[in-house]
C-alpha cells in the first residue's frame, strides 16, 4: 500500500492543497498515484473529508440522468423532499409515484446498510430518497450530500430529514418521534470544505436556524399529540458511542445521537432549503440500560413505529400543501 495511504490509515495529518484549501484532497499526479496504488477506495478515503474539484460536473450529470429517468415527472417536482433514515424506508411504499433506483442515476453510489433501500420516488406531494449514504461506509462528503444537491436542482424548496437515533436524554423512550431543533456536529467533517460553487450558495452559510422553527410549529399544531424537540449530536461511526461519550454528549446539551443527517442539513441550508428534522428514537444510548446495542434493534424499532411515522409525515405533507394552496 502506498506511503500516502499508509499515513491516512495510521492517522497522520493529511497534506493541505494550498490552491484549494481542502485537507485530504489530491490533484494531478497525486490522484494518478493514489488511484494506481490504492484504487478508487483509496482516493475516496484520501479526499473523503471535503467537496472535490469535480463535484459540480458530477452533480449536473446526476441531475440530467435523473431527469431523463423520471421523464415528464421531472417537470413537476413537488416542493418537498424527504430523506428516509435507517428502518424508516417503508414510508416510500405508501406513496404513489415514479421510482428510480439509485443504481440507475449516473454517479450515484448505492447504500450498503440494512434498512436503506436505495431509490428515488417522486410522487404528487414529495420527492423521496429512500436510503442515504454515511461516512462510515467509506463515502466521501460530496457523495453523502449529492442527493440533496440533486433534489434542489430538480426544484424542491423544503427538505425533511429523518433518522434513527439513540436517546441521550433519559426522558426519551424507544419509539418516540422527536423533532430536531438543532444539532452538534462532532464528525470533524463539513461537506462544504473545498471549492466553492458560488452560483449555488454562500461561502459561509448561516446555521442559526438550521431546522426551521415555523415548520416545527406547524407540525406540532397539526399533529395533536405530544412531540418532543431535541438536539441531535452527529458522530462519525460506525461504532456506537461509549458510556463516557454519552455522558459527555449529555453535558454538551445533546438529547439524541446518530451517525448521519448533519452533512445533508449543512448542504440544504447552503442551498437555501428550509429543513424539518425528525428523529425516531430507536434505542437508549450506551450506559443508560444494562444491555448491548445493535443495528438490529434500530431497524426493528423503526419497523415497529413505521405506521405512526408514516402518519406524521403525511400530516406534515397535508398541512404544508394546504398552507401553500396545493392540497
Amino acid at each position: 500500500m502506498g506511503a500516502l495511504f499508509d499515513e491516512l490509515r495510521h492517522g497522520y495529518p493529511l497534506p493541505l492543497d494550498a490552491s484549494r484549501g481542502c485537507p485530504g484532497s489530491a490533484t494531478g499526479r497525486e490522484v494518478d498515484r493514489i488511484m494506481g496504488e490504492t484504487g478508487l477506495e483509496g482516493y475516496r478515503a484520501f479526499g473523503g473529508g471535503c467537496m472535490r474539484e469535480d463535484f459540480e460536473r458530477r452533480m449536473y450529470e446526476a441531475v440530467e440522468s435523473a431527469r431523463q429517468l423520471l421523464g415528464p415527472v421531472s417537470r413537476e417536482i413537488p416542493p418537498v423532499g424527504i430523506v428516509l433514515g435507517s428502518g424508516l424506508g417503508e414510508f416510500v411504499d405508501r406513496v404513489d409515484g415514479v421510482i428510480v433506483p439509485y443504481s440507475e442515476i449516473k454517479g450515484f453510489p448505492v447504500p450498503t446498510v440494512v434498512g436503506h433501500r436505495g431509490l428515488l420516488k417522486v410522487g404528487r406531494q414529495a420527492a423521496i430518497l429512500a436510503g442515504r449514504f454515511h461516512a462510515y461506509e467509506g463515502r466521501s462528503m460530496d457523495e453523502i450530500v449529492l442527493p440533496v444537491f440533486l433534489l434542489a436542482q430538480l426544484g424542491i424548496t423544503h427538505l425533511v430529514v429523518t433518522n434513527a437515533a439513540g436517546a441521550v436524554n433519559t426522558a426519551y423512550n424507544p419509539g418516540d418521534l422527536t423533532l430536531v431543533k438543532d444539532h452538534i456536529n462532532l464528525t470533524g467533517r463539513n461537506p462544504l470544505i473545498g471549492p466553492h460553487i458560488e452560483s449555488l450558495g454562500p461561502r459561509f452559510p448561516d446555521m442559526s436556524e438550521a431546522y426551521d422553527r415555523d415548520l416545527r410549529l406547524s407540525v406540532k399544531e397539526a399533529w395533536h399529540r405530544p412531540l418532543k424537540e431535541g438536539v441531535y449530536a452527529a458522530l462519525l461511526g460506525p461504532t456506537y458511542e461509549t458510556p463516557a461519550e454519552i455522558r459527555m454528549l449529555r453535558k454538551m446539551g445533546a438529547d439524541m445521537v446518530g451517525m448521519s443527517t448533519v452533512p445533508e442539513v449543512i448542504a440544504a441550508r447552503y442551498l437555501g432549503l428550509k429543513v424539518l428534522g425528525i428523529s425516531c428514537i430507536t434505542n437508549m444510548a450506551a450506559g443508560i440500560l444494562d444491555q448491548p446495542l445493535s443495528h438490529e434493534e434500530v431497524v426493528e424499532t423503526g419497523r415497529r413505529v413505521a405506521s405512526e411515522f408514516a402518519d406524521l409525515l403525511h400530516c406534515f405533507l397535508e398541512t404544508f400543501h394546504q398552507a401553500s394552496g396545493n392540497p
